[in-house]
């Protein structure tokens, strides 16, 4: 619909013929008017635009601190890091934009960032990289973009910042996208190009074309490789918090907490509806939504056997009295960063005995990893620390086909019938963050400073299992908490939020 076809779009036409090029998505739903008299009315008589207020975002100087990291690990090569594009829901209907989190890490861009953007490394003759962040600025009110574009125009989806309000929000040159093609195409016969390649398939698509026109058959079975390996230290990266990224999970986590809090009272309506666990789930996702982004994945609201699924998010059951009601959630904060806390609540307010024993184990499993989540510490040591009391509890109880110790031997392991998970994830502008790292800087690592993971054991014994005596089944608990590595030890950083059966019985009762 532009005036020009930028490269991008122009390639996205020849790689994939059967698909319509991005310029023309939304052609139906325009239905643009084209005599040159509308065009001259539709572009006149507009009001000057107001003066910029964009300022330096606080993330700025802990962004180039980032991405001179990520330059001192591929010196020479050019790096390519794509926001993202659009993710159709249906028709000419997409998703809400949100960039990738490799990006948004390295820009600082969260909410307020349009999708098709690029962050190219460039490296520089002096040594390290210079930084250029491509994006589709403010298109002026005399083109067709302004009026007729429903991807991009104003009238469709708003004004967008201007190249200057980028430079100066991101403290990154900021330049065209239509100039991408031409500068990922400059010296490629001398400089490696290294892309992530899963945000953006049109962007991959044109590194491979210029790959394609200097390559040789070494340097083609390596492509995978590069990309790879680029994609391993930007997980990597994230795998210690600096200052601002604390502050936002610190602000992720206490507006999550408050979103609990607001599900309590909704519980006697819940229990009302046919669709009880959805009365939960909407709660809280309309608490992230005002107060947040929106939620940092799908809200787990999982009542009575439900609770017993790890990842129930059809959330379509009842929620009855005498139930316990475990609700997995998390907000996601305009930076993108977002907590992770569960809670397995009992909707009367009250927990029956056996429900407050089961409760009660996971707890003590809780608080044992806790114990060992300290500096120096293997990551996979908290897990292990938890097993044991979850092991120790289950051979109490009679469950186990032999002692604990068997169990948690490499070829028992009996405990994990009802414990399936592991125990903790990192966690900061994804759920599960820092997925792409190696082995050896996750689970064999050891905790430093600075890291955020979640701790989240759980006991779940499905009303279906014989092997369990019937008080048991049906009955799911988990309890999770977001943990900050401290120079001495740890800090649950959902600490406010109850976790021990008593407080939660007086917190509940408070808020009803």
């Amino acid at each position: 619909m532009n005036d020009q076809t930028s490269p991008l779009t122009t390639l996205a036409s020849e790689t994939t013929p059967d698909a319509q090029p991005l310029a023309d998505r939304g052609e139906n739903r325009s239905q643009r008017p084209s005599s040159p008299a509308f065009r001259d009315f539709i572009t006149s008589s507009w009001a000057p635009r107001a003066a910029s207020t964009v300022v330096p975002s606080p993330a700025a100087e802990y962004t180039a601190a980032r991405r001179a990291a990520l330059s001192d690990a591929f010196p020479g090569d050019r790096l390519i890091i794509p926001a993202g594009t659009l993710k159709q829901r249906s028709n000419d209907t997409d998703y809400r934009f949100r960039p990738h989190s490799a990006f948004a890490h390295l820009t600082g861009l969260g909410t307020d960032q349009e999708p098709d953007a690029v962050l190219v490394l460039e490296p520089s003759a002096a040594g390290g990289h210079d930084a250029v962040l491509y994006v589709r600025p403010l298109a002026e009110r005399d083109t067709e973009e302004f009026y007729a574009d429903s991807r991009y125009g104003e009238f469709w989806v708003g004004a967008r910042p201007s190249l200057d309000d980028v430079t100066t929000l991101t403290g990154i040159q900021a330049a065209h996208v239509d100039s991408l093609a031409d500068a990922l195409a400059r010296d490629v016969d001398t400089v490696r190009l290294r892309v992530v390649s899963e945000a953006d398939d049109t962007v991959a698509a044109l590194v491979e074309s210029l790959r394609a026109e200097a390559e040789t058959d070494a340097e083609a079975a390596a492509y995978d490789d590069l990309d790879a390996e680029l994609a391993e230290a930007l997980s990597e990266l994230r795998l210690i918090k600096d200052d601002y990224e604390i502050a936002q999970m610190r602000e992720a986590v206490a507006a999550t907490i408050d979103g609990f809090a607001k599900v309590v009272p909704a519980l006697p309506t819940a229990t009302g509806h046919r669709r009880g666990e959805r009365v939960v789930e909407t709660t809280f996702d309309a608490h992230a939504r005002l107060e947040g982004n929106t939620v940092g994945y799908e809200t787990i609201a999982a009542s009575g056997e439900h609770a017993t699924i790890l990842h129930w998010i059809r959330n379509d059951g009842q929620v009855r009295d005498g139930d316990l009601i475990l609700l997995d959630a998390g907000v996601e904060v305009d930076s993108l960063y977002t907590a992770d806390i569960t809670r397995t609540l009992p909707v009367s307010g009250r927990y029956t005995d056996v429900q407050r024993m089961v409760y009660q184990a996971v707890l003590d499993a809780a608080d044992a990893a806790f114990a060992v989540a300290r500096p120096g510490t293997r990551f996979s040591d908290v897990h292990a620390a938890a097993m044991e009391v979850i092991a120790d509890r289950l051979a109490d109880w009679g469950l186990l086909p032999g002692t604990a110790e068997e169990s948690l031997a490499p070829e028992g392991q009996f405990h994990r019938r009802w414990m399936v998970h592991g125990t903790s994830h990192h966690l900061g502008l994804d759920v599960h963050d820092c997925a792409q790292a190696r082995r050896e800087m996750y689970l064999e690592a050891r905790l430093e400073p600075g890291m955020i993971f979640t701790i989240e054991p759980g006991l779940y014994f499905k009303s279906d299992d014989l092997s369990v005596p019937e008080e048991f089944r049906g009955i799911g608990v988990r309890i999770e908490d977001d943990v900050l590595i401290t120079a001495d030890g740890n800090e649950n950083l959902s600490a406010a939020l109850p976790r021990r059966p008593e407080e939660i019985e007086a917190w509940m009762a408070s808020l009803r």
